[in-house]
């Protein structure tokens, strides 16, 4: 089996469980800490107004809570819109505190609220005509969810997507080095590796756009407060067992204090667009679809 492109720098797969577990219990205040989500969501949603497309469907893939749900329904009138969460206690956010959902769930001919994993769409090939998705790429392996985007869909369909880069929590992962080599803050895939794994699922094109955003906090202890109120805790493979004791977090305050510029602690964010559109199928003459295979060869290899 071929390998992918990717493989010599691919960050290990974030713990599925532990991230499902980890939005349960922060679904019902996650709207009250979630002010970067917004912020994001709001600037993605931005990059849609250039863009010409009249989707009947539309997946938002990492809906959480529902706070592009209604954006994208009032942006595309026509087109069912499609919430999809891994954590059922999100969804369950959207229907028990958003009135304006039910009214939308009334008139709109489709399932509305589904429960799944963004690796594994429970959508029908060539379904959908634009996936969009907010912050949720980074609690996944990013290839699978771009081959199964390219499954579901249709020929000139677009995928609309922020996530995070690596220099995301950069101050953290600076301040839990001071105590061991466990992987306290998870990892992030670089925005040319996304293109290039983009590419690779079969869509022409994509263009991706880097900012970062840094937040500033009183302490260390209100950074951790934020990140676990959303449920962005950490989930990557190896991660330390059990709490911390107190010495070590006074070690990781010590180092993250370093850091402390005009009286606040920074805490910065690598945010990434990108978007790309599916490939038309490329037809015979007799009609058959034709599909080409390319050798792929892992990095460093002549």
């Amino acid at each position: 089996m071929p390998s992918s492109p990717t493989d010599a720098t691919e960050p290990p797969a974030p713990d599925k469980a532990a991230v499902r577990r980890s939005f349960a219990r922060a679904a019902q205040r996650y709207d009250q800490s979630a002010v970067l989500q917004r912020e994001v969501a709001r600037r993605l949603l931005e990059h849609l107004e250039p863009i010409v497309i009249a989707p009947a469907l539309v997946v938002d893939v990492g809906c959480g809570t529902g706070g592009t749900l209604r954006a994208l329904g009032e942006r595309f009138p026509k087109a069912a819109v499609v919430g999809l969460d891994l954590a059922h206690a999100m969804l369950a956010q959207v229907e028990q505190s958003k009135p304006w959902w039910k009214k939308l769930f009334s008139v709109l001919p489709a399932r509305l609220l589904v429960c799944a994993d963004a690796e594994n769409l429970p959508i029908a090939n060539r379904a959908a005509q634009l996936l969009f998705s907010n912050l949720a790429l980074q609690w996944c392996r990013p290839e699978r969810v771009f081959a199964e985007a390219a499954r579901v869909l249709a020929p000139d369909g677009l995928i609309l997507f922020s996530t995070f880069g690596p220099d995301t929590l950069k101050e953290l992962r600076h301040a839990f080095a001071a105590i061991d080599r466990h992987p306290h803050v998870s990892r992030f895939v670089d925005m040319h590796d996304l293109g290039d794994m983009l590419v690779h699922a079969g869509f022409s094109d994509p263009v991706m756009e880097m900012e970062m955003i840094t937040l500033t906090y009183a302490s260390v202890e209100a950074v951790a407060r934020d990140l676990k109120a959303i449920g962005a805790t950490n989930a990557m493979p190896g991660r330390r067992a059990g709490l911390i004791g107190r010495k070590a977090w006074q070690r990781v305050t010590e180092a993250y204090e370093k850091l402390r510029t005009d009286g606040a602690l920074p805490a910065s964010y690598e945010v990434i667009y990108g978007h790309a559109w599916r490939k038309p199928a490329r037809i015979a003459a007799d009609g058959r679809q034709v599909v080409e295979f390319k050798p792929y060869r892992k990095a460093g290899d002549a």
